[in-house]
């Protein structure tokens, strides 16, 4: 078995000891986003896009559905970290305490036996990306965004944040268009099979820290590419916050699977938004895993804009003590003949709220359509909450839609029968998680779905 990333073993780790190049001071303002478009030497038409995000944001109050976000002081949140390294393809050029964080990850390893390429961000920089050589041959695209805005600037500036996720699209992601940091551009050429997944890895390492990494993937016609992404960060006793975009093209004929696992120490807001424009018979498949972060907000949402686009998402969320996590998906058939399936997981212990919040929106010209709904939430104990929001807007009748919900409590009996099985209580606990969450780890690749079910495993041992 390939080694991955071990995205659980640093759960509850302290900052790694790197002493970065610049700090900037806390808060939002003209200076600082002026900064930080300098120091990555930005062309005027990027600045512009930055200065139009930073006054939308000012002027648009927080939003008033969902958890509260009261508690979160962007003049407290650092918006801009240099990590004090330059980006290398060469494990050995990163100095010493990144590179020691890398490795406890299993970065190196992984690359060697289970990517065909990997990109690593630290605080607000990449630092260390490489694509095989056979991809590059192909045509292929791996780099880190701020590269791209400088190697491709027609492509980038044809995509980023314009039809896909436009940048006054809510008081988040006009904060993101401001002060968006490193992140990920991919371009996948016609035709192109990417075999092997691509993987990006996110480090937010910094105390009052503020993550905006970018992604942006363009699948073109007929292509093929599954990319993985994993977050972590240390615990501190201040808030941090996360609020990185994410931007996916998947044109007429072509699949992808984007993959995630947030696992953000529980000092973090994470405000993430993803969105895929999915084209004429092209389908885009979420696998999304999300725990730890004291408050989470994020909804992967599908834009099925061609005739016979089709989109998956399958999803799991783990709410503990003292977190909200708010999670679920979207899909919006603008076509006829699109077809959707969302699968929403929640377990919920200790006090932690979990809630599914989605919407599945059929437009009048999208006939023939068929979306399928099914949320299932667990409760570990008394003092938990599980809530299911879930909206439809259907315009065109012609269609099959359908949704379904199941909240349960795991039962006396059940743990009874178990225990008589010979196991103790803990195990018959575990045994039972796992079979609820089994439909969502089947689907991700194997040493993903190993880390999930330990990451699951973590978060139950106050059980």
């Amino acid at each position: 078995m390939a080694k991955t990333i071990s995205i659980s073993q640093n759960m509850y780790e302290q900052a790694d000891a790197h002493k970065a190049k610049f700090i900037a001071q806390p808060g939002v303002n003209e200076e600082i986003v002026r900064l930080i478009s300098s120091t990555k030497n930005e062309p005027q038409w990027m600045l512009e896009k930055r200065l139009q995000g930073l006054t939308l944001f000012l002027a648009t109050p927080l939003p008033q559905w969902g958890p509260s976000l009261h508690e979160l002081d962007f003049e407290k949140i650092v918006f801009f970290v240099d990590p004090n390294t330059t980006e290398s393809d060469k494990w050995e050029d990163l100095p010493p305490e990144i590179k020691k964080t890398f490795d406890r990850l299993g970065i190196p390893e992984a690359e060697k036996k289970a990517f065909s390429g990997v990109g690593a961000q630290y605080d607000s920089s990449v630092v260390y990306h490489k694509l095989q050589q056979s991809l590059k041959d192909q045509g292929v695209i791996f780099e880190n965004m701020d590269v791209a805005v400088q190697k491709y600037p027609d492509l980038v500036k044809k995509y980023f944040m314009s039809s896909c996720i436009p940048i006054n699209d809510h008081k988040l992601i006009m904060l993101h268009a401001a002060v968006w940091s490193g992140g990920t551009f991919i371009y996948v050429p016609k035709g192109v099979k990417v075999d092997l997944p691509l993987q990006a890895y996110f480090r937010m390492n910094e105390q009052r820290g503020g993550q905006f990494e970018h992604t942006l993937i363009i699948v073109d016609e007929e292509a093929e590419l599954h990319y993985i992404e994993g977050c972590s960060s240390p615990r501190y006793s201040t808030a941090s916050l996360h609020a990185g975009c994410v931007e996916l093209h998947i044109l007429p004929g072509a699949k992808m699977t984007y993959s995630s696992i947030e696992n953000w120490s529980k000092n973090v807001y994470n405000l993430n938004t993803k969105r895929a424009l999915v084209h004429k018979n092209a389908s885009v498949r979420w696998l999304n895993g999300n725990m730890g972060s004291c408050v989470t907000m994020l909804y992967p949402c599908s834009v099925l804009i061609g005739e016979g686009a089709h989109s998956e998402s399958l999803g799991i969320a783990f709410a503990g003590k003292g977190q909200n996590q708010d999670t679920g998906s979207k899909v919006i058939h603008a076509a006829a003949h699109t077809t959707s399936l969302i699968q929403s997981k929640s377990i919920s212990k200790d006090g932690g709220i979990s809630t599914y919040r989605g919407l599945v929106k059929v437009m009048a010209k999208a006939g023939n359509t068929k979306a399928h709904v099914c949320c299932d939430a667990l409760l570990l104990d008394n003092a938990c909450t599980s809530n299911t929001y879930p909206s439809m807007d259907i315009k065109n009748k012609t269609g099959e839609i359908a949704h379904e919900a199941t909240v349960s409590k795991i039962g006396e009996e059940q743990l009874f029968y178990l225990q008589s099985r010979g196991m103790n209580s803990k195990q018959a606990l575990q045994m039972i998680v796992s079979g609820f969450i089994a439909p969502v780890v089947k689907a991700l690749p194997l040493e993903y779905a190993l880390e999930l079910n330990k990451l699951i495993e973590l978060e139950m041992e106050e059980l």
